[in-house]
């Protein structure tokens, strides 16, 4: 339930004027502050203590001069008092989306006063973010958040099939190979899901909402509150519309800990990370209603002379097609119709035959809508008091489907890592710096093989060159011949075979065997003898080429 009340911050806080940073405090804090508004969800129930609240922070001398806002008030009615009136909890997490409820769910279930602010509250209306692979529902069950895939319309999906230039090849996902052999055969493969991303949003912020260590503040951050020598932060500063008169005005909200997890468009970012996010391509989206797909309960990727097609069921009647657009690419130029004549003219004619009709009243009935394809390397931060995440710090090409898999996954690594029994106080400097520097190579494991996964697949799938052409049709021919040559890369794609190496070894695999194809291509006829040494070339050509694409993405997740 969304309540709308004034709330004042500074009502009750103490003098703090001989502290280091009075004066940042005092300025947001003061007894002449006005009263600020914000919409807050509050959770229908109260239950069980917790850890201490965000004190430590602030002057040692409170506990002495005001001692009913020490930590020594554990019950949820002071803790949730505190979140309302005075803005301040153990974690302050900014952004409600996958990351963002995940981890905040979390770290109240462990005990900790959270307060989770959202620009807006309404359901998400996204074009990505619609497939969660079976790493992922894993990682979902491990956080106990399993009943959100309940009650969304969502669509179990079973692996993907791979069309290229009309043949196609079913790469089902494979058993777990980190159980026991035997034991994964007796049990089912593992699945996916697919859905309306909304919805899944939605149902991650009901569990927010009914945890009762968790406020929530519809407002939008501009920016974060540090100490005077901006050593640490100490919360950030927000705009809230008053739902009153719908005027702006300036809120902040305090915690041992700051989690921005504010997405792709992160407004933190830059502050905080030295990289930025490239984006060569973007992807157009179109819902197909009722559209018979070659094999239902899988993603499809299309392949062709263009950029690659995805083809996915997101709910009983709804089918998802995005369309992959390079940047600056000339049939797509407004002067031949833009995107949309492009789309039309360029891309139906590649599609299935099942898929045309749907897909041709969709895009003349419907409207396009975008979104950037980009890429953002990992990158372990040193600020004390804030933690940049999720998409907000790594992101990578959507083709996989593996973005909320990792988000999740990282969850899971930070709810070990960050519980009360091995971090009392999140405010702590030392414990928080060696908790991070973990997180940062420990979720490498997996998330780096998705990282370079998606980036080399796209490169291969949205082949522009000749050498790239024969790496894409090396890995369609790496496909056909099944067992370990699907299996494996499909347990990578699927976020269940955390093993780097194996990624490494299955893509130069498709590397020599398309040099293989390219030299049988020559010598194939009575003159191959005289073509041999073109093969020979084009063979070398291609292996740079293989070597120029997946070693800078290596490269960058070796680095801090």
């Amino acid at each position: 339930m969304i309540i709308s009340e004034v709330i004042p911050c500074c009502r009750l806080l103490p003098p703090f004027h001989h502290i280091k940073y009075i004066n940042t405090l005092v300025q947001l804090r003061s007894f002449n502050s006005p009263p600020t508004t914000a919409q807050v969800s509050v959770p229908a129930k109260i239950a069980s203590p917790v850890s201490r609240p965000f004190t430590s922070l602030l002057a040692p001398t409170i506990d002495t001069q005001y001692p009913s806002m020490t930590a020594t008030q554990t019950t949820h009615e002071s803790l949730s008092q505190r979140r309302r009136m005075h803005h301040e909890a153990d974690v302050v997490i900014i952004g409600a989306g996958v990351f963002g409820c995940a981890v905040a769910v979390t770290l109240a279930r462990q005990g900790r006063s959270v307060i989770l602010l959202e620009r807006s509250m309404k359901e998400p209306d996204r074009i990505v973010g619609e497939l969660l692979q079976p790493g992922g529902v894993s990682a979902l069950h491990k956080l106990g958040l399993s009943e959100c895939l309940e009650g969304i319309d969502a669509v179990v999906v079973n692996g993907y099939n791979v069309i290229y230039y009309g043949k196609e090849v079913h790469i089902p996902y494979p058993y777990d190979t980190r159980v026991e052999k035997s034991r994964a055969m007796r049990e089912s493969r593992p699945v996916g899901w697919c859905f309306h991303h909304g919805r899944f949003i939605n149902k991650l912020r009901e569990a927010c909402k009914s945890e009762p260590n968790i406020t929530i503040f519809e407002t939008t951050v501009k920016g974060t509150v540090s100490t005077d020598n901006n050593e640490q932060v100490l919360g950030v500063k927000t705009e809230t519309t008053d739902p009153m008169d719908g005027s702006k005005k300036p809120d902040y909200f305090f915690g041992g800990l700051t989690i921005a997890a504010d997405g792709y468009a992160s407004t933190l970012r830059k502050q905080y990370i030295s990289k930025t996010p490239v984006a060569k391509s973007k992807f157009y989206a179109l819902e197909l209603i009722d559209c018979p797909i070659p094999t239902p309960n899988h993603g499809h990727i299309i392949l062709s002379d263009n950029a690659p097609v995805l083809v996915y069921q997101i709910g009983t009647h709804e089918t998802r097609a995005l369309i992959d657009v390079p940047e600056n690419l000339e049939t797509a130029k407004a002067a031949l119709g833009g995107v949309k004549a492009h789309i039309r003219n360029v891309v139906v004619p590649t599609l299935p035959k099942q898929i045309k009709p749907t897909f041709i009243r969709a895009l003349e009935e419907g409207k396009l809508r975008s979104m950037p394809n980009s890429w953002l390397p990992p990158t372990q931060q040193q600020t004390p008091g804030i933690v940049v995440l999720g998409d907000a710090m790594n992101m990578r090409h959507p083709l996989t489907g593996g973005g909320m898999s990792i988000a999740l996954t990282d969850v899971v690594i930070l709810s070990e890592l960050l519980h009360p029994t091995r971090i009392a106080d999140l405010s702590s400097v030392p414990a928080m710096s060696l908790a991070m520097r973990t997180f940062h190579w420990r979720r490498k494991q997996l998330a780096s093989i998705v990282n370079i996964l998606a980036q080399a697949l796209y490169a291969l799938f949205a082949a522009n060159n000749a050498e790239l052409k024969a790496l894409q049709r090396g890995c369609f021919e790496y496909f056909l011949f099944g067992g370990a040559c699907i299996d494996e890369p499909a347990g990578m794609l699927a976020c269940i075979l955390p093993r780097p190496f194996l990624l490494f070894y299955h893509f130069f695999s498709v590397a020599l065997l398309a040099m293989w194809l390219i030299m049988c291509d020559c010598v194939g006829d009575l003159l191959g003898v005289w073509r041999a040494p073109l093969g020979v070339y084009r063979s070398g050509a291609v292996l740079w080429k293989a070597v120029g694409v997946i070693f800078p993405y290596i490269f960058s997740e070796l680095t801090w």
